[in-house]
């Protein structure tokens, strides 16, 4: 890694240096969102989404895209240590299995487990934004996306560029990262790095995290362009308190790898994107850090994927088309050698019904070798009241089949369940989405009725837990979220960003008598986050977020964090950044107590 960062730094270093722009500017109005096959601007979605753009990834008081998501209403992150070296991500009230993590686009989901979905292998200062959607995204993504998707966004630059930032803190942590691209002709290519390392808050939670990505895009003429990305991140932690307390000697390592390449034809009223992915996963887990022959797990999973995702404008509207077919293997010491298949097509309308009235409607059909064909109908109507108000209302079907880990996984406190079937869930929304100025804001309510729920659970803490399927489960929830953002105007002391949301979800399930559930029915109850970025004269920036957070069952607590910028835009910035001022003592995910009050400083090197 020295090598390539040596490298890469005197590649850049030659070129002119200049300022990078502000980013504070951007228009999340006119953000096209990325959904494979039909392409809608942010303000005319009938959806409930969220943007983190940029500015936010760059202000907020984080080391990690984890950290970064917890600031998002409606989404659930559950962190197992310090800057999300593992972490769970669940929408509306639903589990890590039921959330899809995308990379531009492309599915990152592991037929082992979904622990893995958050090994995205791209440095934080790399990533352009986040598209949040909440509620069923089956219709869209496809299997696996069933209380809502992820999709992290690159970009490739016309300018050369790079981008070094460094840091350390308490608990021994340090890190650097670089990003920089060099397009060359009609040849467009970023370069991102990224090392972090920890001795741990606690005993046994030390890390050490290494990413790398290389992108490139090539115009070949004005209506055709190809695409390619390969991408390895490697994690190895002490895993104390993560799947179990009664093992704090845990430990585990794992690799992650993904390459793609995808091809573009955009005509007039037609547009087409063919690409074909391989992802890989090495899993290596040890009960006993230092006595991996007392249990040791290890896994790799393999997934191949071809897909082609296009559109077309006709009198009837836009149509959406799209075929996928994909392969998921594993070989497993513990979970055995099985692979499955899965084939599924995808079909979409979106009809504007005069000025005020669009409707947005489809279905996804797929075939998985286990279980057979399963379809996935849904639709959103939307109506723009005025240019600053639009109502929208949808229904969807969402389905998630079981991992590898629920059928078959044996070990001494976790037995899986080979006769669970999939879970399924029909959605209703209601929503309304106000802006005008730099003011934003947007309410939502919202329906999930699930059937063969799979959650995993136990009689008593002497018995393993073992997932089964409950018949049916209601999710109700309420969201409301507020937004206020201006660009700089030279004051000395300005309000830049301000937001505030709060989410209400509640299960209608009540536990049997006895019985202790692990994931679903722990889930978000009320959800309070707040927002205040300042700038201080020209230069200075101080972010401050607060959360009250309440999961079912459990205590509510609250957090206080924050971070200050200086000179964030210019050629060399510095900042600070301190987590939990309150020293709030709390657990997010597993046995793992969370850290108290801690801090950390960097600096930034922008280059152009």
């Amino acid at each position: 890694m020295k090598t390539i960062t040596g490298f890469a730094f005197g590649l850049f270093f030659s070129q002119a240096v200049i300022a990078q722009n502000d980013t504070t500017s951007t228009k999340l109005d006119e953000i096209i969102i990325q959904e494979n096959r039909i392409q809608i601007p942010f303000s005319k979605q009938s959806r409930n989404i969220t943007i983190v753009d940029k500015f936010q990834l760059e202000t907020t008081p984080a080391r990690s895209l984890q950290e970064v998501l917890v600031f998002v209403p409606g989404v659930d992150v559950r962190q197992r240590g310090v800057t999300g070296v593992q972490a769970d991500i669940g929408i509306r009230g639903g589990s890590f299995e039921q959330t899809l993590m995308l990379l531009n686009g492309i599915k990152l989901s592991d037929p082992q487990t979904g622990h893995h979905m958050m090994n995205i292998p791209v440095p934080m200062v790399n990533i352009d934004r986040v598209e949040v959607l909440k509620g069923p995204a089956s219709r869209i993504f496809g299997q696996n996306a069933y209380a809502g998707a992820i999709n992290v966004i690159t970009q490739l630059s016309d300018e050369r560029f790079a981008r070094i930032q460094g840091y350390s803190g308490d608990f021994g942590m340090k890190g650097i990262n670089f990003a920089g691209s060099l397009p060359t002709g009609n040849y467009k290519q970023n370069l991102a790095i990224s090392y972090d390392n920890s001795n741990g808050h606690q005993y046994n939670s030390d890390y050490k995290v290494s990413n790398y990505f290389y992108e490139g895009g090539l115009d070949l003429n004005e209506k055709n362009s190809l695409r390619g990305m390969i991408a390895y991140a490697d994690r190895t932690f002490g895993a104390n308190g993560f799947y179990t307390s009664a093992f704090p000697d845990q430990w585990e390592s794992i690799q992650t790898t993904l390459a793609s390449l995808s091809h573009t034809i955009s005509l007039e009223k037609f547009r087409l994107n063919t690409r074909g992915y391989w992802r890989k996963n090495i899993d290596e887990f040890r009960l006993r850090r230092n006595e991996p022959e007392f249990f040791q797990n290890n896994h790799t999973t393999d997934v191949f994927a071809l897909e082609a995702n296009g559109s077309f404008e006709s009198n009837l509207g836009t149509t959406g088309l799209g075929l996928e077919t994909r392969k998921e293997s594993i070989e497993s010491n513990n979970l055995g050698n099985r692979e499955r298949n899965l084939t599924g097509i995808f079909l979409e309308q979106l009809v504007n019904l005069g000025s005020k009235v669009d409707l947005r409607g489809g279905i996804y059909s797929n075939y998985y070798s286990e279980y057979g064909w399963k379809h996935f109908p849904g639709a959103e109507v939307g109506f723009q009241a005025n240019q600053n108000l639009r109502f929208y209302s949808g229904y969807g079907v969402s389905y998630r089949i079981p991992t590898y880990t629920d059928l078959y996984y044996i070990g001494p406190t976790n037995i899986g369940n080979d006769q669970l079937v999939p879970e399924e869930a029909q959605n209703v929304e209601f929503g309304a989405k106000y802006s005008q100025g730099n003011l934003s804001a947007e309410a939502a309510y919202f329906i999930r009725s699930t059937d063969n729920l799979i959650e995993w659970t136990r009689p008593n803490e002497a018995t393993p837990w073992q997932p089964q399927n409950f018949n049916k489960v209601d999710f109700k929830g309420l969201e409301i979220s507020m937004n206020y953002r201006v660009n700089p105007s030279g004051k000395i002391l300005q309000i830049k960003e301000l937001n505030l949301s709060y989410n209400y979800i509640d299960a209608s399930l009540a536990t049997q008598p006895g019985i202790e559930t692990r994931y679903a029915l722990t889930a978000l109850k009320n959800q309070t986050i707040g927002g205040v970025l300042l700038g201080v004269g020209s230069k200075t920036e101080w972010n401050t977020k607060v959360r009250n957070v309440e999961r079912m069952g459990q205590d509510p607590y609250f957090l206080l964090d924050m971070r200050v910028d200086y000179n964030r835009t210019g050629k060399i910035g510095f900042f600070a950044e301190a987590s939990n001022i309150t020293n709030t003592d709390y657990i997010e995910a597993g046995t793992v107590q969370m850290p108290g009050r801690w801090f950390r400083a960097g600096f930034m090197l922008n280059l152009e």
